[in-house]
């Protein structure tokens, strides 16, 4: 079962994006969740990531102070907007759920990778 992301589009530098991750079959209701990203030639990169009930966050050091990722669990849906985006942001974005209690910023770390969503961003 697949945790997909949402969301994605193009704008221009400066704009923003609200991302959506949906957990359709609440495999990730116990799980951290991160978010994580891939461009064309690149390794797949983490973003973001939150803890199974939201009180913890983390970020990698590009994103900091532009992006915050937050959860809805009755929605079972976890968020990452985007503010100040720039084009080194353009990348398909993925979700998937954390294997243990820790979050990490590993991808051998998280499970259930469903399709993701294009993000692209213009000068």
């Amino acid at each position: 079962v697949q945790l997909q992301a949402y969301g994605g589009g193009s704008v221009q530098a400066g704009g923003y994006l609200r991302l959506s991750c949906v957990d359709g079959r609440r495999t990730a209701s116990n799980n951290g969740v991160g978010w994580f990203r891939q461009a064309p030639g690149k390794e797949r990169e983490f973003v973001a990531g939150i803890s199974w009930n939201g009180g913890s966050t983390l970020y990698t050091d590009s994103v900091k102070g532009r992006f915050i990722v937050s959860r809805d669990r009755s929605a079972n849906t976890v968020y990452l907007q985007m503010n100040n985006l720039k084009p080194e942001d353009t990348a398909v974005y993925y979700c998937a759920a954390g294997l243990g209690g820790r979050l990490t910023a590993q991808p051998a770390d998280y499970r259930s990778w469903g399709q993701g969503t294009q993000v692209t961003v213009s000068s």
